[in-house]
């Protein structure tokens, strides 16, 4: 074979090598996880001294567009919520399994936990990935509010060529915002003192 025939058989080889990446990491749908409790805020939800407490609605903010809430693109995959395809609640799901397995909720407590979601953000670029998540919480007591503060939950990561490796990370980066969020909720003195 010679050295023309090799560069051909060689140029092949490596374009078909990127279609079989294209085909592997092409358009799908993908849902999140189920929120997983983090041992993490566990532990600061027992040491904040709050009083069992319910989780009420959690929604988009107003004045924001609707796919905010509903849908992000992960190199061509469409990923969303498996809670109504909302991203608020899955914030909410995120701080209620948080809060159950602390042993903190309380559907019936007249101190209600809410949330708007303000921003919702993910760049799986190759060389750098970037995620951002924002929410404002408020907190009301006997229908009095008490709490009421915006918290952002930012990440980067190495973000590989290759998209079978790539989504994934990206996808567990964003998934690890909505525990982030929380933990930063939990670490604040005024939420702290609004729940006690």
């Amino acid at each position: 074979m010679n050295k023309s025939s090799l560069r051909l058989s060689h140029r092949a080889l490596l374009a078909f090598g990127l279609l079989a990446v294209v085909m592997l990491t092409g358009c799908a749908q993908i849902k999140l996880g189920t929120p997983v409790a983090s041992i993490e805020n566990i532990q600061k939800a027992k040491a904040s001294g709050m009083q069992p407490s319910s989780v009420g609605d959690f929604v988009l903010a107003k004045g924001k567009p609707a796919t905010l809430d509903t849908r992000i693109s992960v190199r061509s995959n469409s990923v969303s919520s498996p809670y109504d395809q909302s991203f608020a609640k899955y914030l909410k799901e995120t701080l209620s399994t948080d809060l159950q397995a602390a042993g903190l909720l309380n559907p019936a407590s007249s101190t209600v936990i809410k949330g708007e979601l303000t921003d919702s953000q993910i760049d799986p670029a190759i060389g750098t990935g970037s995620g951002k998540v924002a929410a404002r919480f408020t907190v009301t007591k006997a229908e009095r509010q008490v709490f009421d503060k915006e918290f952002v939950a930012e990440s980067k990561w190495e973000s590989s060529f290759v998209g079978g490796v790539a989504i994934p990370r990206a996808i567990n980066e964003y998934t690890a915002l909505y525990r982030a969020l929380v933990s930063k909720l939990l670490d604040d003195p005024a939420f702290r003192a609004a729940v006690k």
